[in-house]
């Protein structure tokens, strides 16, 4: 499940050898979109890298979480420039739910995202679950609209954000 975007640039599922590049990208991540996020910049950085590497061989193999990034390759300094993950829940055990998905702002636009979603979208149908869900912030609508255009409905369900009171997230689906 290794795509390429351009001359240098792929998407492919994470491995243990990418939980240095991971770390730095999840903490890029915290810091550009707060809300985004279960968890805050403060918190990630106060998790040992020993942690961030085990969720990364955790989410390296198996059908139950994939986390897949976009590798900008040589020329990049090593960072990854995207990152999107793929689980199940057990009351939705039909349906792939995509999470903590990021693009660095400077390759915002580029199809990326379109490349990770898919990516997550094939280790979903590979495993026989023909749906994604997503949730957004409500209000952040540039997010919506960049779901759209993959494909992704508003489904009208809203809920409460899981860490953040007061704040709604909206659902969005689409076939995978």
């Amino acid at each position: 499940m290794t795509s390429t975007l351009a001359p240098a640039l792929t998407v492919h599922r994470v491995t243990p050898q990418d939980a240095a590049r991971m770390r730095a990208l999840r903490l890029e991540m915290l810091a550009d979109s707060p809300l985004a996020f279960l968890e805050t910049l403060a918190q990630a950085a106060a998790r040992p890298h020993a942690d961030f590497r085990r969720r990364i061989v955790q989410a390296s193999a198996g059908g139950q979480l994939a986390q897949f990034v976009a590798d900008p390759g040589p020329g990049s300094g090593g960072r990854l420039i995207g990152h999107a993950g793929g689980t199940v829940l057990p009351e939705e055990s039909a349906a792939t739910v995509v999470f903590a998905v990021y693009i660095t702002p400077a390759h915002r636009g580029r199809g990326v995202l379109a490349s990770l979603v898919d990516a997550v979208a094939e280790w979903s149908l590979s495993l026989g679950r023909r749906e994604l869900m997503l949730e957004v912030v409500v209000g952040n609508d540039r997010a919506v609209r960049a779901y759209k255009r993959l494909g992704f409905e508003d489904t009208g369900v809203r809920v409460p954000h899981p860490v953040l009171p007061g704040l709604q997230e909206l659902q969005m689906r689409r076939r995978a």
